[in-house]
């Protein structure tokens, strides 16, 4: 919402500043987007409200008309920056017609609803596809076992594998959509919900691989569902900075444990959320989240400078770490969280490196193939290194 309503000059000059791949500008290349709202828009929406006892199961009066207000333009925009950059959807919950409770907050999805839904997630694919916008990959639902948010639905293991594999599979494959599904979209201390389904042959058949969140548990139960299914992806997909956010020890978190964690416990994107919100931390539907930071943040017309810290921790990455770079080994040191890879593009590597002291310089050297180079990071500094 903030994006759009800038004025042109000013917009476009951040999304210049934010999705270009030159060297001059971040290069941001991956986006998350709500399907219908998140607890971060103005109002709770789906694309298939209906008064109180309505049905539509075969989605006849589906629309994107809400997001065509402001999420549609400005994606057409940032494409036309980089036609490249992929996108993935989640939703928060269903219309509210296919819910136990009826009601946007919790509820579960009712079986008798599992094929009307899968068919919802069908319009969407195809309906973004007719404005030029094409959907990566979706999850099947954000944070299932945090049906307390606005939106929101609960939306356990078991029933998770059956909607994909009675419904939402077969319906992606019937409609040729190649889009992925990925699944669970919630914190590292549950692993056992994506095993859970990767064990339904029925339903991993569908499945491209699993998505995580850090509110609990350790990045590296990434690892346990990368070792138990190795041929399924992985993907961190959400982090929030809390207001008013502390730059300092927000980056040495956020960089040690999503940046350097995530991606060496077999993440192939770190997604923070979210991009924008204005100085009082609006939009948010009543009962969503009051506290989320954005990126940036937007004043009327004005783009606050400095930026805030999730649009620091992902420039550490996403203006050198290019789409098709692989992760390459290196050694862990104390106190020096890091990891590296190599670009596809280029063949550079590139070594990220945070000085996890509160304070203090810290001497260390970077080698690579007989060659050596010696450099220093301050306390509470990231460093990313290419040759």
């Amino acid at each position: 919402m903030h994006l759009q309503k800038l004025d042109s000059t000013t917009r476009a000059a951040l999304l210049q500043e934010l999705f270009n791949t030159d060297k001059s500008n971040i290069g941001v290349s991956y986006l998350r987007l709500s399907m219908g709202a998140s607890d971060l828009d103005e109002q709770v929406f789906s694309y298939n409200d209906l008064p109180q006892g309505q049905t539509d199961v075969n989605m006849t009066r589906f629309s994107l008309a809400t997001d065509r207000l402001y999420l549609i333009p400005v994606l057409k925009q940032i494409l036309a920056i980089n036609p490249k950059i992929k996108l993935m959807a989640s939703p928060w919950s269903p219309p509210v017609w296919m819910k136990t409770n009826r009601n946007s907050v919790g509820g579960s999805l009712l079986p008798q609803y599992y094929d009307a839904y899968a068919l919802y997630f069908v319009r969407y694919v195809e309906e973004m596809k007719k404005e030029g916008i094409i959907i990566d990959a979706v999850t099947i639902q954000n944070e299932p076992l945090h049906p307390g948010n606005n939106p929101s639905l609960l939306m356990q293991a078991t029933e998770q594998a059956q909607f994909i594999k009675q419904s939402l599979g077969p319906a992606f494959r019937r409609s040729s959509i190649s889009t992925k599904i990925i699944i669970y979209d919630h914190n590292a201390d549950r692993p056992d919900y994506p095993l859970t389904i990767l064990q339904d042959n029925d339903a991993r058949q569908y499945v491209d691989g699993s998505a995580f969140h850090l509110y609990g548990g350790q990045i590296d139960a990434l690892s346990s569902v990368h070792n138990a299914h190795p041929d399924k992806h992985l993907y961190f997909t959400e982090q929030w900075v809390g207001a008013p956010g502390n730059l300092k020890g927000d980056l040495v978190w956020h960089v040690k444990n999503l940046i350097v964690g995530a991606t060496r416990n077999w993440a192939r994107t770190v997604l923070e959320w979210n991009l924008a919100a204005d100085r009082q931390l609006n939009p948010h539907t009543p009962g969503g989240c009051t506290q989320c930071l954005g990126a940036l943040t937007i004043d009327g017309n004005h783009v606050v400078s400095p930026r805030n810290p999730a649009y620091y921790v992902i420039a550490h990455a996403a203006k050198f770490v290019r789409p098709n770079s692989v992760r390459i080994r290196s050694n862990l040191v104390s106190r020096l969280s890091n990891v590296a890879f190599k670009r596809q593009e280029d063949g550079k590597k590139v070594l990220i490196v945070v000085n996890e002291n509160d304070s203090g310089t810290l001497t260390f050297q970077i080698r690579w193939e007989g060659q050596m180079f010696s450099t220093s990071l301050r306390g509470g500094s990231v460093g990313t290194y290419v040759w």
